[in-house]
Formats: C-alpha cells, sequence, structure tokens
C-alpha cells in the first residue's frame, strides 16, 4: 500500500514572527499570533487555510502602553475560544525594567477577534509574584488547566513549567505544581530553560511540548506526557523525553526551532507550528535578532503513540 504523500508547506509561513500560535476554530478560520520584532504590540492575522496566513492582513488589536505594567517586551501572544469568548494569553514587561515580566489576559466577546473591543482582565495571578511567561491553557475532562514557565525564587535558573487549574479563563483556581524544571545537558545551555509549552491531546496522553536552553542555536523542544487518567496536578504523572525531540538541523539550515504550538492541516493532518532562523551566527543578544520565523511542518506519529516531529525542514521560500 502507498504511503500518503503528506502536505508540505512553502517556508518560512510568516517572516519575522517569533513564538508563533495557529488555532483553528470552528469558523472555519485559521488565526494566528506571535511575538513581533519591536515587542511593542500584539496582531492578529487570519485565513481559511494555513498557507493563506502568509498574505493575511494583520490586525493590531492591543498595543503596550508608555509607561507602568505591561508597557515593555509583549511577549508570546496566544489566542484561544473557551467559554464563548476570545482569550489573547501574553506577557510584557514594564518600560523602566523590561524584564520584570509576568502574564496577562485579554477578553473578546466578538464572534470574529480581529473585531470588537479586547477587554484587559489584568494579570494571571500565580503562587509567587516573579518572572513569568509562555502561558498556554487547555480542556481536559471538563476542567480547565493553564501551563505556563515562571521563575521559582528559590530554585536557581531561569523558569521551570507549571500547572494549574483554572477558575475562570483569567484566574487559577489551585496551588501551582511544578512539573517540569531544566536539568538535562541540553535544556540549560547558556541558560537554564523550560518554557514556550504547548499541549497536544492523543493515543490516551496528554503531551506537553516546551523549549530550552538560550534563544540561538541550542535552543530546542522537549516534550513531557502524562496518562490522560492521571492526576495532571501530580508531578510524578508526567514523564519527561530524555532527548530533545526537535532542535537544530545543519543539513537543513535550520537553528534553533521551538516555541511551538499545534494545529490541524486543511486534510485533517497533525501540524507543528514552530520558529526558527536559517543561520547560526547571530550578531549581539539572539533576544533582539528579528529573524525567528514562523514555520510549518506536518508531523507523524510512532508506533509507541508517541508524536515524531523529524526534522525541521529548509527554507522553501
Amino acid at each position: 500500500m502507498a504511503q500518503k504523500q503528506l502536505t508540505t508547506y512553502k517556508n518560512p509561513l510568516i517572516e519575522q514572527r517569533a513564538d508563533p500560535w495557529v488555532y483553528k476554530h470552528t469558523d472555519g478560520y485559521y488565526y494566528f499570533t506571535g511575538s513581533v520584532p519591536k515587542y511593542d504590540r500584539i496582531e492578529v492575522r487570519r485565513a481559511k487555510t494555513i498557507h493563506g496566513l502568509a498574505d493575511a492582513e494583520p490586525v493590531t488589536v492591543w498595543k503596550k502602553y508608555e509607561s507602568g505594567p505591561m508597557s515593555a517586551n509583549i511577549w508570546a501572544p496566544e489566542i484561544h475560544f473557551c467559554d464563548g469568548k476570545w482569550y489573547i494569553y501574553f506577557a510584557a514587561g514594564r518600560a523602566d525594567q523590561i524584564f520584570d515580566i509576568r502574564m496577562y489576559a485579554l477578553e473578546n466577546a466578538s464572534e470574529n477577534p480581529l473585531e470588537g473591543e479586547w477587554i484587559e482582565k489584568g494579570q494571571v495571578k500565580t503562587d509567587w509574584d516573579s518572572f513569568s511567561l509562555d502561558a498556554t491553557q487547555f480542556e481536559h475532562k471538563g476542567e480547565r488547566y493553564y501551563v505556563w514557565a515562571q521563575h521559582d525564587p528559590k530554585i536557581g535558573g531561569n523558569t521551570n513549567l507549571y500547572i494549574a487549574k483554572m477558575e475562570n479563563p483569567w484566574t487559577l483556581s489551585t496551588k501551582q505544581v511544578m512539573i517540569s524544571k531544566p536539568d538535562l545537558p541540553w535544556e540549560v545551555i547558556g541558560f537554564k530553560v523550560n518554557e514556550g509549552a504547548a499541549v497536544l491531546k492523543r493515543n490516551g496522553k496528554i503531551f506537553i511540548s516546551y523549549s530550552a536552553s538560550k534563544t540561538d542555536h541550542n535552543y530546542c523542544m522537549g516534550l513531557l506526557s502524562a496518562d490522560e487518567d492521571s492526576n495532571l496536578l501530580d508531578p510524578t504523572s508526567w514523564t519527561k523525553s530524555p532527548t530533545p525531540v526537535f532542535e537544530t538541523n545543519e543539513e537543513t539550515s535550520q537553528y534553533g526551532p521551538g516555541h511551538n504550538s499545534f494545529t490541524v492541516s486543511e486534510n485533517g493532518e497533525d501540524v507543528l507550528i514552530y520558529h526558527a532562523r536559517s543561520y547560526k551566527e547571530i550578531k549581539g543578544d539572539p533576544l533582539w535578532d528579528p529573524n525567528r520565523h514562523a514555520r510549518a511542518k506536518v508531523f507523524t506519529w510512532n508506533e509507541d503513540g508517541t508524536p515524531n516531529f523529524g526534522i525541521p525542514g529548509p527554507d522553501t521560500n
């Protein structure tokens, strides 16, 4: 039996959009957002196809303040639809302390989130007030969960991954639980980092992908998994892959792939959305290099029920 030909995408899909997030809604549209190079606003665009996102007109739905909270480093927005409304989760610093990063939520009751008013729901408060970012959320068995990266003042290093249940889309209802900290050699290059979580439910498992290490060519993706019937707030329910599941590939000239999201193609295929650079050497701090481009790749599944992301393919544009 001939193997079905997988959809391939022109990459980069969208240039200079790091931390890309694609959400396929029931209205038939794909919604896209991501970090813009100036880190000064949140844009959303939509299209009927993943390829169509490349030429879709971006709409600025929110801008940073001049001072105070949410006035610098507007990072990694994600758009979700739940309880009949749209929500955007993002992280932001302050103009006087640009790395004083915290997490925030916006709400929009419009049918089309490119229209209507985005209302600030405030900071998403966790158990302690410290550097926190890259929030995502998901529903499982009637409960909504929030997963994010945060610095624990009592733990050396940068950020760990945490999970908690949600009372509503901007409020946590339980204590946070650490489900991963950077402790493997590939997670601690440059910085000790676990961040950029994305959730995938399949084959009786809950998978959480995440990114690790500094945001240069060492950046890569790891994977956590838990049984769907386990207590997701129990750290022992989660197992970490001992090796990266998606990483730099010199042969295809793709460097530092990570901070991904998941969606489904028009044909029902599973699609990995991620950013990567097409060069290795970076002048200055990689955080300020704008060329982490959004990319798309269909992925498959291993016989043991785990996702197989393969390698990041070469640029085709």
